[in-house]
């Protein structure tokens, strides 16, 4: 009795410090979500594992148990074998996946919700593929049946080499985009990608150029050259008038005759 009270608390310990790891490096909040497949609630069935009340306990937090309609589904296709496991499956949230109206594989259905897990999912699979493809998704919790007892496994190595590369300055943390996001958000410079891309940026109304205002002036050919005959023949009859009215005075001055 005493040795397993010593386990149970130590297992508790290694659990805790691994969900400490997944809130600083990964932004894990509470109420944790557990997303479960058929495969873990068989297990939980044949060890007798009541996994709606030791899940809180274990993780020492809130939780919400939740599963998706191809694991549901693929249970229904199983048969009377699996009945009991359908039963538990059931009772939890049933999460919306890409699969609604054409279902696939529980395992492939799983391993595309945690794709970039968004929504910090653990996933809680005794399936070989899933857990194999789970050690692939950086940030993604995964937990286990061992005999009676329920087991966070510890970070795969690809979330340990997302933590040392974010550390180095080779990429951003979860945490970090976040706070990029919400900054944005508050400033109302955020915007989504298609918005980005789509909307077409307004030039401001301003007063018209005061330049553009004025007529134009016609477009017309060369100026023509200015008619020089015109001003000699003007010139020439002015010199002719002159003469003219020279010869008048003559002709009207005295004619002075010999007696």
């Amino acid at each position: 009795m005493h040795l397993s009270v010593t386990m149970g608390l130590k297992r508790q310990k290694i659990a805790k410090k691994t969900i400490s790891f997944y809130k600083y490096n990964f932004s894990f909040r509470q109420p944790f979500q557990i997303l479960i497949d058929g495969t873990f609630c068989q297990m939980a069935l044949k060890n007798k594992i009541q996994i709606k009340e030791q899940m809180p306990k274990y993780l020492m937090g809130e939780v919400q148990l939740c599963t998706t309609n191809c694991a549901l589904k693929e249970l229904e296709t199983l048969g009377k074998e699996l009945y009991g496991a359908r039963i538990i499956l059931q009772k939890f949230q049933s999460r919306r996946c890409a699969h609604l109206k054409d279902p696939v594989p529980a395992s492939e259905c799983l391993l595309s919700m945690g794709e970039t897990n968004p929504h910090n999912y653990f996933v809680a699979t005794q399936d070989h593929t899933v857990t194999a493809g789970v050690k692939k998704i950086p940030g993604v919790p995964l937990l286990y049946i061992i005999l009676n007892t329920i087991v966070l496994d510890k970070p795969c190595q690809t979330s340990l080499d997302h933590v040392k590369a974010v550390s180095l300055g080779e990429m951003v943390s979860v945490a970090q985009q976040q706070s990029i996001r919400s900054l944005k958000e508050d400033k109302g410079i955020a915007q989504k990608d298609g918005e980005r891309r789509g909307k077409k940026r307004k030039r401001k109304q301003s007063n018209p150029n005061p330049l553009s205002c004025l007529k134009k002036k016609k477009k017309g050919g060369p100026t023509p050259p200015k008619n020089t005959e015109q001003g000699e023949k003007k010139k020439t009859r002015v010199r002719n008038k002159k003469q003219k009215m020279e010869g008048g005075d003559n002709l009207s001055a005295p004619v002075v005759t010999n007696a």
